[in-house]
């Protein structure tokens, strides 16, 4: 077992101030990870400690709209192009030139994007549970049940979620996470979400609508991750990700794993994150 080391940060950018955690040496080898939805930096929490341990500098910040130093009121604010900004924006911030990524959920389709736009700043990118933005369109078109699975992200633009996600104890907030991750998470999740103007902040990444222009490949050493229980991604668009990527690629299926892998099977995730750093 290692101790669990966790330092916070508050990250200074042009666009706020950015809520972090961190561990490791300030010399190690730069590692981002970025959290997705309704979740927030503890995400990570193991596997910060497990790349500090290791004498990696790992650093996963509360995203746009989960920082309150960073919760801008307009829609327009949450588009891909903001929050792969962000992202560059936390790296310079912290004297990066290049950085290893690491993204789940909304945090994996950023991180993505990032390897799309900026391919030269990072060393290696690791996505779990989102495909590639262009598997994931070529998905929505062709595979009905992928369809059907991501109704939600349509549903969730109406201005009603807000309420009817916090009703009740905020009963439909905690179902999302299937009784897969610890409670203690669930709850600090559901606390942050209910501070004035946080779930709405978080629900404006679906309401932004899609990035401008066409997903391209990705040339950046990848691993993605796909979990067989993931009720938002089906297999579908896991295998086609493939297609996507130019660079040295590699796919890991964990099978009875729900949407929730980090924090579902940490020690793997984890394993499966130093295993593609090399």
């Amino acid at each position: 077992m290692f101790e669990l080391v966790i330092e916070h940060l508050s990250i200074e950018t042009g666009a706020g101030s950015f809520d972090a955690i961190a561990s490791g040496p300030e010399d190690g080898r730069p590692v981002l990870l970025l959290h997705g939805f309704p979740e927030a930096a503890i995400e990570w929490e193991h596997q910060v400690a497990v790349l500090g341990v290791n004498g990696f500098r790992a650093v996963a910040p509360d995203q746009r709209g989960y920082s309150p130093g960073v919760r801008p009121e307009q829609v327009s604010e949450y588009t891909v192009t903001h929050l792969v900004g962000d992202v560059i924006a936390i790296a310079d911030s912290q004297g990066w030139d290049t950085f290893d990524l690491v993204g789940h959920d909304w945090g994996g389709a950023v991180a993505w994007w990032t390897a799309i736009e900026h391919p030269e700043r990072l060393r290696t990118l690791t996505v779990f549970s989102t495909p590639h933005p262009g598997a994931l369109k070529t998905a929505l078109q062709t595979d009905e049940e992928q369809a059907m699975r991501s109704q939600y992200m349509r549903d969730w633009r109406e201005r009603s979620t807000e309420k009817r996600m916090l009703d009740n104890n905020a009963h439909a907030l905690k179902q999302m996470f299937e009784w897969r991750i610890r409670p203690s998470h669930v709850e600090e999740y559901v606390q942050r979400l209910s501070e004035p103007g946080a779930l709405t902040a978080a629900l404006n990444w679906y309401r932004a609508g899609r990035p401008d222009g066409a997903a391209d490949k990705v040339s950046v050493k990848t691993m993605y991750v796909w979990s067989t229980e993931d009720v938002a991604f089906g297999s579908f668009a896991a295998f086609e990700t493939e297609k996507w990527c130019t660079g040295p690629y590699r796919f890991e299926m964990v099978e009875d794993v729900s949407h929730w892998i980090p924090e579902e099977i940490p020690e793997a995730a984890s394993s499966l994150i130093l295993e593609n750093l090399g």
